[in-house]
């Protein structure tokens, strides 16, 4: 099955930086589009940053200039690098396949996502 897991996640001042990676599994990577996302406590959870599957890019108001988003299909890995963080970025973030994309299990068959992560906390101090 499709199976994504977040890394990198962590506690760092504002100003530092942090590069969050997600590794998929379960599906031919690269054949649908990703998205990093995250929610801050009592707050709904945003789209941060997507990446289509021919490789354009999107972000949020809030994070460009500062977070990149980037993927290696040879490792089947997904990364948004964070830059210039600051403590209104502190949020868990998840990384998830593309709303009501088909992601490929194999040619011919695919499965309707999105998929999500299970979520890494970043924290960042003032």
């Amino acid at each position: 099955q499709v199976q994504l897991v977040e890394s990198g996640g962590g506690s760092v001042q504002a100003g530092g930086s942090l590069k969050l990676s997600c590794a998929a599994s379960g599906y031919i990577f690269n054949t649908c589009g990703m998205g990093w996302y995250r929610q801050a406590p009592g707050k709904e959870r945003d789209v941060v940053s997507t990446i289509s599957n021919d490789g354009a890019t999107t972000y949020s108001d809030s994070v460009k200039g500062r977070f990149t988003i980037s993927q290696d299909n040879a490792k089947n890995t997904l990364y948004l690098q964070m830059d210039s963080l600051k403590s209104e970025d502190t949020a868990v973030y998840y990384c998830a396949t593309s709303p009501g994309a088909f992601c490929m299990i194999r040619p011919g068959e695919g499965v309707r996502g999105p998929f999500w992560g299970q979520g890494t906390q970043v924290t960042v101090s003032s």
